[in-house]
């Protein structure tokens, strides 16, 4: 228990504060730059104490000052990476909007750290920044007529669905839709695969982007059909 609330302090309170007077500079901010630099380079995986000490030049027990395990570097490692919160009060044009803009971000981030869809699953310590993302999502469908469960299911759908449609993810899992061989191996065994066939037979060359946009746009069709009944119960 002890641990764990220091996990909380250290994603909630204050950075400024050292946990000791400070040696060579070193900070949790530092520490998380240094650990977020291994990770976009050689994933997740090969994030240790050990390479992250050797990155900052400092030794082991000078990083255990500051983060006291594995699961709180990568804490605020996670903190660090998703930026702050978006503000989405300025989006013209209502709940849909925002929501896109909303996903969009979202993505872009997790393009940018390829490592951060896996490191945000399970029970973890997760800090404000992390959880200003969902407020400010869940903010978007206020005065929709969905209630809070409602509200918060959506958020998690579409997470769902930027997780599943980044490239990493789901590599190998559309192969068809981006090289020949296979559209032509497709081709050559049309009477067992008929409908894929046909299907891959239609698209062009241009890269695919794993049902991003099309799951979106379907995604947001359903709660709009689902907000115009909260909003008009009789029609």
């Amino acid at each position: 228990m002890a641990s764990e609330d220091q996990g909380v302090d250290l994603l909630w309170g204050s950075r400024d504060k050292p946990a000791r007077p400070p040696r060579l500079a070193l900070t949790v901010d530092r520490i998380a730059a240094a650990a977020i630099e291994v990770a976009d380079a050689e994933g997740l995986g090969a994030v240790s104490m050990q390479q992250v000490a050797a990155r900052l030049d400092v030794t082991k027990m000078a990083l255990y000052r500051h983060v006291a395990s594995k699961a709180e570097l990568v804490a605020v490692m996670i903190e660090s990476a998703v930026g702050e919160p978006p503000d989405l009060r300025s989006v013209p044009g209502g709940w849909r909007p925002g929501l896109v803009r909303w996903a969009e971000l979202m993505r872009r981030t997790w393009q940018r750290h390829p490592w951060l869809p896996a490191a945000t699953t399970g029970e973890r310590l997760t800090g404000p920044r992390e959880v200003g993302w969902t407020e400010s999502a869940v903010a978007t469908l206020d005065g929709t007529g969905l209630d809070g469960g409602e509200r918060m299911d959506a958020v998690f759908l579409l997470s769902g669905h930027i997780r599943n449609t980044q490239s990493a993810a789901t590599a190998g899992t559309q192969p068809w839709t981006a090289e020949k061989r296979l559209r032509t191996i497709l081709h050559d065994h049309r009477d067992r695969f008929p409908a894929l066939h046909e299907a891959a037979r239609s698209i062009d060359d241009e890269p695919r982007d794993n049902g991003w946009r099309f799951g979106l746009g379907r995604i947001l069709d359903g709660l709009e059909v689902l907000i115009a009944t909260r909003r008009n119960p009789t029609a």
